[in-house]
């Protein structure tokens, strides 16, 4: 199994980070997701998830930062850029603007895509799981919820790192 992002210049496009347009910020904040290429996925894939997680987060915010989980995708080959927002059936859980430390009340925010906001550049670790079945999972699932199922489901994953600029 293989995943890719396209960069530009080494990096995410700025389209779906920190320098993203206003249009496609919500509360200043990036939420149009990039489109991830898939490949080599086993014949028996029946679905699939990902996460998006910012481990260069940790001196900054003192945990690693969730930026996207989603499950129960439909298998393809294309997970096509502004998925979260469309969700095209797929099921989303929390990320980090779900902490009650932080002043963030919209699911619009929380349970979706929030792309990279790093003060200085980061890498982004984006995980993709091929499952043998749909996790089930409610929407608004949390990260731990998740493991526990691809645990358990995972016929294979891929793993990639996504530079992003501060």
């Amino acid at each position: 199994m293989k995943i890719n992002v396209a960069l530009s210049n080494g990096y995410l496009p700025d389209r779906f980070g920190k320098y993203a347009p206003a249009a496609d910020k919500l509360h200043d904040l990036p939420i149009r997701s990039f489109p991830i290429e898939i490949s080599e996925l086993p014949t028996d894939t029946a679905a699939l998830a990902l996460t998006l997680i910012d481990y260069d987060a940790v001196p900054v915010a003192g945990f690693p930062w969730i930026h996207w989980i989603a499950t129960d995708i439909a298998v393809t080959n294309l997970i096509p850029e502004n998925a979260s927002a469309l969700e095209n059936g797929m099921t989303q859980g929390k990320n980090s603007y779900v902490s009650k430390f932080l002043d963030v009340d919209d699911p619009a925010i929380f349970e979706h895509y929030s792309g990279p906001k790093p003060p200085t550049d980061h890498e982004y670790t984006l995980t993709v799981y091929a499952l043998k079945e749909p996790t089930n999972l409610p929407k608004g699932f949390y990260l731990n919820d998740l493991m526990r199922k691809t645990e358990a489901l995972a016929l294979d994953s891929a793993q990639i790192k996504i530079p992003s600029r501060g």
